[in-house]
């Protein structure tokens, strides 16, 4: 195995750059280190001007996404000698404005989450703050797989939908709601549903799966996107020939 390995970032620095460009780097090739400590080498040794975001090293924080050989990854928990022996292009993650470098914006997602209320609705109209609302063990299996996300953006990144339609609710979004919809302590899936089976919401998914692909915690967002499409569906269909006190 080589000493070394060559970085190609990714470089655009607004207040000077009309365009973006690319700039080479050889760093250690070390058996432990991941794309974010050859990233933080660069920083510290060689180009303290590079711009990206990283703070738990422990792909918990999901702060670290970028795009790494044409992959949307997390930065720190992605080797280097898995790319030997190179060269690693490292990219800002698509589908987002970027700020400065590898540093993009999130701020449409932010925008977008509090309208699929992704908290506990009560059904209470006046909950007792002392109660303990109990479940079982097989009742928050239903939901725990969705609860794993990080809002790393992975997903986006992956979503062809989201880059043609940037009215798209979104992978992450709609599988932080189901997290919600099948607590069992819920009451909100009602508040929800007007947002999630819009023509923005579950039905604009293809269900092309790249996101659950890219997803570093097996969220499955592409899984909870089907089924709510199944859940919506069955509502409809309900609605429609019901009458509403046997729905």
């Amino acid at each position: 195995m080589p000493e070394t390995i060559t970085i190609e970032v990714w470089r655009y620095r607004p207040e000077q750059d009309s365009e973006p460009a690319w700039d080479s780097y050889e760093v250690p090739l070390r058996k432990e280190w991941a794309v974010l400590d050859g990233l933080n080498h660069i920083k510290d040794q060689l180009d303290g001007t590079l711009s990206y975001r990283w703070s738990c090293r422990m792909g918990i924080c999901g702060s670290c996404g970028m795009t790494v050989n044409g992959e949307p990854k997390l930065s720190c928990s992605t080797f280097l000698t898995d790319y030997a022996p190179g060269p690693v292009r490292v990219e800002p993650m698509r589908n987002f404005p970027v700020i400065r470098d590898l540093v993009v914006e999130m701020g449409d997602f932010m925008a977008k989450l509090p309208t699929v209320k992704p908290w506990l609705v009560s059904g209470d109209d006046e909950p007792d703050e002392d109660a303990e609302y109990l479940q079982t063990p097989v009742e928050m299996d239903d939901y725990k797989r969705y609860s794993m996300c990080i809002n790393c953006m992975l997903c986006y990144s992956a979503c062809p939908v989201y880059a043609l339609d940037p009215e798209f609710i979104g992978p992450a979004a709609i599988a932080l709601a189901q997290r919600y919809n099948l607590d069992s302590r819920d009451a909100g899936a009602e508040d929800r549903r007007d947002v999630l089976a819009s023509a923005e919401g579950v039905w604009a998914c293809t269900f092309v799966g790249e996101c659950s692909v890219a997803c570093p915690k097996d969220v499955d967002p592409a899984g909870a996107i089907q089924r709510y499409k199944l859940t919506a569906a069955t509502k409809a269909v309900k609605d429609l020939l019901l009458p509403r006190g046997a729905r």
